[in-house]
């Protein structure tokens, strides 16, 4: 058994104890109610200390019984606990992901089944797109930045076409110098 999950059953071994024990030893046996929540036993401790006390506010809406009370408190911590456990998943996925590109390496070295997807950015480009050249690159894609911009094939060739290189001063044939 590794650390980890010596620490995470001793973690849960408390977690039991404290659910457990204050029913086994019986606390709470000489009250009326014997787990009510905090506001509750607030409450009781200022009405004993000044009866004449008033409350600033009231609630706006004040559930018909305590097992109402009881359950939309339940929904408010679920709904709390579901948002966190998101959030540190997201985080968790972001964080994998992001490791999981930095060992693939270099765009150009891809082999495989997932050659032709970019780690970065998900989309099925081929593994030229990263230099700007070769049959799969996408015009708008450079290799320094990183970025991405999806043009369809035909505009992509129709720009291709009509960019001038350092050999061409006109255009190439296609384009608007010919």
């Amino acid at each position: 058994m590794n650390r980890n999950t010596k620490i995470n059953a001793l973690l849960l071994l408390v977690v039991a104890a404290l659910a457990v024990l204050p029913l086994a030893l019986g606390l709470g046996d000489h009250k009326e109610e014997p787990f009510t929540g905090a506001d509750a036993e607030a409450e009781t401790a200022i009405t004993e200390l000044q009866p004449d006390y008033e409350p600033w506010f009231s609630p706006l809406y004040e559930p018909p019984s305590g097992e109402i009370e009881s359950a939309l408190f339940a929904l408010q911590a679920a709904l709390g606990a579901g948002v966190l456990a998101y959030y540190f998943g997201l985080r968790r996925g972001r964080r994998q992901g992001a490791a999981r590109a930095e060992s693939s390496g270099p765009a150009d070295a891809r082999t495989g089944d997932d050659a032709g997807v970019d780690a970065r950015t998900g989309d099925g480009a081929d593994a030229g797109t990263r230099a700007g050249t070769g049959p799969g690159a996408k015009a708008g894609t450079h290799a320094d930045s990183g970025a991405s911009t999806v043009i369809p094939a035909a505009a992509s060739t129709a720009r291709a076409a009509a960019t001038p290189t350092a050999d061409d001063a006109g255009g190439s044939a296609g384009g608007p110098g010919a």
